[in-house]
């Protein structure tokens, strides 16, 4: 069930003691996928995963700004500094616990906030108060064809939210892209931003990422992520 849809007796009377936090971004994913991708797909694989746990879990309110400073050159782009997400998501965690929710899976759709959310939810767990694990999908899955605005979104997208691709655009999204995240000399990537490397801010094909393709991450990425709801 969703938090936010709830009443306060709704929740007091609720026996779920395992929660989802959705964090996404707001960051711009190419001339054709909008600048909430990333939370959409975190949105749409926590409900996946909780529609096929074996466990009673809540879906607490998606958070939306994440670490995208990389993209700042892009119109539309918000970002926090790590420091400031670190924080709010440590009291958001916190406010779960008290709540009585003692198990937070973090379920994220954006790289740039895999580090600090593994050091949030270690603080959360080393407290010896609740415990808190991050789940990023593409990580998951092993998603070696992941980019950025590429087939894996792009086809989740097909899948999920088909009105929002603009699909008059697939061809100049592709004609623009990067191949690889990235400026890479001596095995360091020297790019901060993705303006470096890429002119549209794409990364990948997004023409190979039908719907078909997106439903199939989809399922595999909820079966993951409910497998995690279950061992917690």
């Amino acid at each position: 069930m969703k938090l936010s849809e709830q009443t306060w007796p709704d929740v007091a009377d609720t026996d779920a003691t395992r929660a989802v936090l959705p964090v996404g971004s707001t960051e711009q994913h190419g001339p054709h996928a909008p600048l909430g991708t990333d939370t959409l797909t975190a949105e749409a694989i926590a409900a996946a995963g909780v529609e096929h746990a074996d466990v009673s879990t809540v879906i607490a309110p998606t958070i939306p700004v994440g670490v995208s400073e990389e993209h700042r050159d892009f119109a539309g782009t918000l970002w926090v500094r790590e420091d400031s997400f670190r924080a709010y998501v440590g009291d958001v965690l916190e406010s779960l616990d008290a709540q009585g929710f003692e198990s937070i899976v973090v379920v994220n759709g954006h790289g740039g906030n895999v580090g600090p959310l593994r050091e949030v939810t270690a603080r959360k767990t080393r407290s010896g108060e609740g415990r808190a694990v991050p789940f990023t999908y593409f990580d998951a899955l092993g998603e070696s064809e992941m980019g950025h605005a590429g087939p894996v979104e792009t086809g989740l997208l097909r899948y999920t939210h088909p009105d929002l691709v603009r699909e008059d655009r697939i061809e100049e999204a592709a004609a623009d892209a990067a191949e690889r995240w990235g400026e890479w000399v001596a095995g360091v990537n020297v790019a901060y931003d993705a303006a470096e490397f890429s002119a549209n801010g794409v990364v990948g094909d997004p023409r190979e990422g039908d719907a078909e393709r997106g439903e199939d991450v989809l399922n595999r990425a909820g079966a993951a992520l409910a497998e995690l709801l279950g061992a917690l």
